[in-house]
């Protein structure tokens, strides 16, 4: 589902233990690591969309997290040419994604990278909620940035100071254009 500006409809995730702490996967046989985050397809909601990559990439179903909130707007980033597939090129510049802020109530063992027939991850971690982000494919860095401050407001936590960790607080403006969608029951 790529829409008229280019852009494909994607969710991506940001799993929480207990303390706060970040779901990390590892790219199948590569040495970056991102959050888990897939396509929407057509006819399907982000929740639902949300709840399919969950299973698929880290093999959790509904019942093992419950949804913090999600961001309020679409986060863009651009695909490099050189990682666009050669059908795509000259109507795809990249993906848009409503990020969700979930909180496993499950546990560890619950965590399955193995549930896919192509696995996206090969290995996986807890991290810091803020930690560098040198490690996530650097054309992404900027909308994991985005997602990480907005949905930070629902952990009721501070944001880091001023480029801490990678991280910079947005201007005050931004800060009130961006606003992280608490979970229906927390309304």
């Amino acid at each position: 589902m790529i829409d008229r500006n280019g852009y494909r409809s994607n969710v991506g995730i940001i799993l929480l233990n207990s303390k706060n702490e970040v779901f990390w996967g590892k790219r199948i046989k590569q040495d970056s690591w991102q959050f888990p985050q897939g396509g929407i397809k057509p006819g399907e909601s982000p929740e639902q969309a949300m709840y399919r990559e969950l299973t698929e990439e880290v093999g959790l179903h509904p019942w093992h997290v419950e949804i913090i909130g999600r961001t309020r707007h679409w986060l863009r980033y651009e695909v490099p040419d050189q990682w666009i597939r050669r059908d795509w090129r000259g109507n795809y510049k990249g993906q848009k994604q409503i990020w969700y802020l979930l909180r496993l109530v499950g546990r560890d063992c619950d965590v399955s990278l193995r549930t896919s027939v192509r696995p996206e991850f090969d290995a996986w971690r807890w991290n810091q909620y803020w930690v560098e982000l040198e490690s996530v494919v650097e054309f992404k860095r900027q909308v994991y940035r985005q997602a990480l401050t907005e949905l930070a407001r629902l952990l009721n936590r501070p944001l880091p100071p001023f480029g801490s960790n990678g991280y910079g607080r947005p201007s005050h403006g931004a800060r009130e254009q961006v606003g992280a969608v608490p979970a229906k029951h927390d309304e």
